[in-house]
């Protein structure tokens, strides 16, 4: 037997979040690793432990205060009712804004390492070049560093789609709108059906195998030691 209607629904729910988190998070973390990467100021290892949060902090206490902060008492809260958008928890939107921060470092990380490897003497060649900023970004840091965010983008979406805990503070268990893969296999262990939960977990598990290993052999095509990019 295959999958069932809800185990794609929760699929391509799962597809959807994790890609449009991934692509905003390139937009996001970005700048945040270049500053990381680049800064000297006394700020760089409160904001590097801020955004390494997520690696230690438990995703349940994750989602409770970023639950308080979207709910009708609070400040994301209020701003989206000002605004006429309602709140934001209980949906898909809302599980997108607390992914952005429970995968941040998944994805800067990466990005803030391989800018440090780069250096600074790629750059100013080319700024005798009279290469401006962008040209310089899109024409030598990007083509150096892209191991980095290879590694980047594929950390984030694969850590996304393997969200459980917060997924289920946010989000709740709605059909088609917050109930994902992970949420849908505990749906299925509650109700003591193993054979399904075996499917499900299985398909992920296979997921992450064939994501880690891809990710091995580009780092090792890249000549790039495997765990400098993870932390």
């Amino acid at each position: 037997m295959g999958f069932s209607q809800a185990d794609w629904s929760a699929i391509w729910l799962t597809l959807r979040l994790a890609g449009t988190v991934t692509l905003l998070l390139l937009f996001i973390g970005t700048p945040i690793a270049w500053w990381l990467a680049k800064t000297h100021s006394r700020w760089k290892g409160p904001v590097g432990a801020i955004v390494a949060l997520p690696l230690v902090l438990p995703p349940t206490v994750l989602g409770f205060y970023l639950l308080l902060a979207m709910g009708p008492n609070g400040p994301v809260g209020q701003l989206t009712l000002a605004l006429g958008l309602g709140t934001l928890p209980f949906t898909f939107w809302g599980l997108v804004l607390a992914s952005l921060f429970y995968s941040l470092p998944f994805v800067v990380q990466p990005i803030q390492n391989a800018v440090e490897a780069l250096g600074d003497r790629p750059l100013e060649v080319a700024a005798t070049l009279r290469a401006g900023p962008w040209d310089r970004f899109f024409t030598v840091v990007l083509p150096l560093a892209r191991p980095g965010f290879v590694t980047a983008t594929i950390l984030g979406f694969a850590h996304t789609v393997g969200e459980f805990g917060m997924i289920l503070m946010i989000g709740g268990n709605i059909p088609e709108e917050t109930r994902v893969v992970s949420v849908q296999i505990y749906d299925y262990v509650e109700m003591l059906d193993y054979a399904k939960a075996h499917r499900l977990a299985g398909a992920m598990l296979v997921f992450s195998f064939i994501v880690l290993l891809g990710l091995y052999l580009f780092q090792h095509r890249a000549h790039r030691p495997g765990l400098r990019y993870w932390v």
